[in-house]
């Protein structure tokens, strides 16, 4: 059933489970990447070097993850296209993330040179961390223009729910990544270098097939039209993706910079804490990724439920992709409660790095519960464009977040996770009492 043909009110539970299953697929895979970098240099047997592979990973939160509302701005503008317009209106979409992302791109590598060690400074790199953090930034910065388009892509393939192509080539990319990373560090001696020419080969590995892929036939055409009419590229066409993607950056700024306050708190008591909680931040990024199958699915059934104007549709998936993704997150905290253990001490550096790790390790059978909701209230909201809204909802969660931060402080490296269980459930909360307002304001 197309998404033009979707029956008022209705849900299809393939179709959620059509959108969700390889996005949580893709999206696993792409948690590989950290997950592989730490693995890697955790063979290294140095706690320093897998420091500095967190601090690395965290300053490319928030120099380029904090862009992916690029993806997500552009997913719910094309499913909504789709709806309304048409395959002409995706293909303009399309054509205005790359264009802005290919601006961003260009600003950032302008900025390196200042914005790269003060970054570095701001996360509290310090020492031998800081020495191989550096090495590793340096090279991985490079791949910006690469990111930045192959975000807006991406965002165009799941906005027209073809996941299926994205599952493969997000496969594709971490197998050549991980790969390429095994060789480099451990076959060929490059140290913490090799991580980061890994990463930078397989990006552009990426958007040259994906690129290869999208860019041709009807999508092609409406790309070299959009290209052609002068109107694109004025303010009143690009107004509205410009706010839409504001309200994404400032939000997921937000979100970065809460995970960033992790790391810089994590620092201050040391690098076998660093180390831990960067294994664990990791397999919190792994249950995220894979929890956000169902804010794809929100963000593209929502999205054309909007543009069709069908409210009980509206309503009947939000009920309906809550409700399986907290069966997902129960399914994730049952498989940490099995397998916490003998998975951090895999990835420990040292025998301090795992101690620290598994003495942390019951919060990682709290978080999914605690983030499912906040994921998939993402996605409606996106899928809407109630992107003003979101932020708001994020800037009170983070307040709450900063409070828990000083109330918990005495509780050590516990109170950092446990303020930051809290920021995930206040997010939520707000979100979910916005919602009901927001439907019938929009749907009157």
């Amino acid at each position: 059933m197309t998404a033009a043909a979707a029956q008022p009110g209705r849900v299809d539970p393939r179709i959620i489970w059509t959108i969700a299953l390889p996005a949580m697929v893709t999206n696993v895979a792409t948690a590989l990447i950290g997950l592989g970098d730490m693995w890697i240099v955790g063979r290294l047997g140095d706690a320093a070097a897998q420091g500095a592979v967190d601090v690395g990973a965290r300053l490319f939160a928030v120099l380029f993850t904090v862009m992916n509302f690029l993806k997500t701005g552009t997913t719910g503008l094309v499913a909504q296209a789709g709806t309304r317009e048409g395959a002409q209106a995706q293909a303009d979409v399309l054509f205005r993330g790359l264009v802005v992302g290919s601006v961003i791109a260009g600003l950032l590598l302008l900025a390196k040179p200042l914005l790269l060690p003060a970054a570095l400074d701001a996360l509290g790199a310090r020492g031998e961390v800081l020495e191989a953090a550096r090495i590793y930034a340096d090279i991985r910065y490079w791949t910006a223009p690469a990111v930045m388009a192959n975000l807006a892509l991406v965002g165009y393939l799941v906005g027209q729910r073809r996941m299926m192509a994205v599952l493969w080539f997000e496969i594709a990319y971490n197998i050549a990544n991980v790969g390429l990373g095994l060789w480099f560090v451990l076959g060929l001696d490059f140290g913490i270098a090799g991580v980061g020419w890994s990463s930078f080969i397989a990006e552009y590995a990426k958007l040259l097939v994906v690129g290869a892929i999208v860019l041709r036939g009807e999508t092609l055409r409406g790309l070299l039209a959009a290209a052609a009419e002068r109107a694109n590229f004025g303010w009143r066409r690009l107004s509205p993706f410009l706010a839409v993607n504001r309200n994404l950056f400032l939000r997921t700024l937000i979100l970065v910079v809460a995970l960033a306050a992790l790391t810089r708190l994590s620092a201050e008591r040391g690098a076998a804490v660093l180390a831990a909680n960067g294994i664990l931040y990791q397999m919190f990024v792994f249950t995220a990724l894979l929890l956000d199958g169902f804010e794809n699915a929100a963000q593209v059934l929502n999205g054309e439920r909007l543009g069709a104007r069908d409210r009980d549709g509206f309503t009947a998936h939000i009920r309906a992709i809550l409700l399986r993704g907290l069966m997902a997150a129960a399914l994730v905290s049952l498989a940490f409660v099995l397998l916490a253990d003998p998975v951090l001490a895999s990835f420990a550096a040292t025998d301090a790095v795992r101690e620290a790790a598994q003495a942390q390790a019951y919060w990682l059978f709290i978080i999914p519960f605690a983030g499912v909701a906040g994921f998939v209230f993402d996605g409606v909201f996106v899928g809407a464009s109630w992107t003003r809204q979101l932020l708001a909802t994020m800037a009170v969660a983070a307040l709450v977040y900063v409070a828990a931060l000083w109330l918990t402080w005495p509780m050590g490296n516990a109170g950092l996770w446990l303020s930051f269980t809290v920021f995930l459930v206040a997010r939520a909360l707000a979100q979910a009492a916005l919602i009901p307002r927001l439907i019938a304001r929009e749907f009157t």
